[in-house]
């Protein structure tokens, strides 16, 4: 499970900041809504509000970069680009082989080179005092190499830096950095990114396609819903029967350009939705916000089935306001242990503390000419704010009291278009 994020001179973040799934348990509301996890207290959900390009989609790019450098793939890592500074640094705390594990790295986007990295066992007593056991170090920048095995720490100056220590040395010779690959990987493969506007269908047919349960939990979750559907199923070759061109002989067009499959056209072709007894091909018929929630349904019931960790950019994309609330419901229930969601939304009805989330699991990307930001509401204390889970703090937002508030002043584009005429 995901800890804690930080983010230095990345993408849109210049200053550092933070990002925090670990439960305040001085708040005493909505208690399935955290995960006990041995002596952590973790949130299943968080959701990031904020205007438009103010760091929301930067943020999950930052989680997708994280998960391919900790699988030794090529991941995207932007230096700020309006600083001079080549250093990208992230700092990710994280619950794996029955351990909480921090692994933290520098990266010199200039000379694509990781010159720092640093990988710790993080330990709590019984009051929750922290403290932590480094299992290794690898500084090039102040020429300092440190290894709980013995030998690493003499060849991590000659091993290459175009990729992170697990991946540049034999772990099968360094019993410790075996383990910390193998948590690291296990971690990251974890990690499902979704963006909700290019969102594949390809996992859902994938799990459709089995037949047993698999199939009936993903026809289950599509059909209660509430989309009308009377059933949703994958049909095989044999019971397949569907006409490709329109009446009038045109080619019917997929209506939604924006969800790319990850699967052939005649694999989409089966998913099929029943409507009064009648058959039809899901692609051709179904809405847009149809299709993303069966699409959507393949990450949600494998994330909570095998404890993934579901990040998903714009979730309220084309989903009625309900379908988004349902879905963190389920990630809050106390029925699911181990998955978390984290995801990005503009629907201010979900800013709702009194019957949905705890305040540090709401929030908020602000940017402006200096900087962007990222911060909770939980830093809004009642004692120095006035905010409480019993406010209204739907109207406190619009009314500017969080910032991450956008201000359009689009009647000047109508003014000059009037006047242009």
């Amino acid at each position: 499970m995901l800890l804690s994020l930080k983010v230095r001179n990345c993408f849109i973040y210049h200053s550092e900041v933070t990002f925090s799934m670990q439960a305040n348990m001085h708040y005493k509301r909505f208690p399935n809504n955290v995960a006990a996890v041995g002596d952590v207290n973790v949130l299943k959900t968080a959701v990031l509000f904020g205007p438009n390009n103010s760091g929301k989609t930067n943020f999950v790019r930052i989680l997708g970069a994280l998960k391919a450098i900790m699988l030794g793939q090529r991941g995207e890592l932007r230096s700020n680009l309006f600083f001079d500074e080549p250093l990208v640094e992230l700092s990710v705390t994280f619950l794996e082989g029955g351990a909480e594990n921090l692994f933290a790295f520098k990266y010199d986007v200039s000379r694509q080179e990781f010159v720092y990295e640093r990988f710790a066992e993080i330990h709590r007593d019984k009051y929750k005092n922290e403290r932590s056991t480094e299992l290794f170090v690898r500084d090039s920048l102040e020429k300092h190499y440190a290894a709980e095995d013995e030998g690493l720490a003499a060849a991590m100056p000659v091993a290459a830096r175009n990729n992170i220590l697990i991946y540049m040395v034999d772990t099968e010779a360094f019993p410790c950095l075996k383990r910390i690959k193998e948590r690291m990987v296990a971690f990251a493969s974890r990690l499902d990114l979704v963006d909700m506007n290019r969102i594949p269908i390809k996992k859902t047919i994938e799990m459709m396609k089995a037949s047993g349960e698999t199939q009936r939990r993903i026809a289950h979750f599509v059909r209660n819903a509430d989309l009308y559907l009377d059933d949703y199923a994958y049909l095989t070759d044999d019971k397949l029967k569907i006409v490709l061109e329109t009446p009038d002989g045109g080619d019917e067009k997929n209506q939604e350009q924006l969800l790319p499959s990850g699967a052939p056209l005649w694999e989409m072709l089966h998913l099929t939705s029943v409507y009064k007894g009648v058959s039809v091909p899901s692609i051709l018929f179904d809405s847009t916000g149809t299709k993303k929630m069966a699409a959507l349904a393949g990450y949600v019931l494998d994330a909570l089935e095998h404890g993934r960790i579901l990040v998903i950019d714009e979730l309220d994309s084309s989903l009625h306001f309900r379908l988004t609330r349902a879905i963190l419901a389920l990630f809050n229930n106390e029925l699911n242990r181990h998955a978390q969601l984290i995801a990005s939304v503009h629907d201010v009805s979900l800013m709702d503390c009194r019957t949905l989330f705890r305040k540090e699991q709401i929030w908020f990307t602000h940017k402006d000419r200096e900087d962007a930001y990222l911060y909770s509401l939980a830093d809004f204390t009642a004692e120095k704010t006035g905010v409480r889970e019993s406010s209204d703090l739907i109207e406190r937002y619009r009314k500017g009291a969080f910032g991450a508030l956008p201000e359009p002043d689009l009647f000047e584009s109508l003014l000059e278009v009037t006047q242009s005429g």
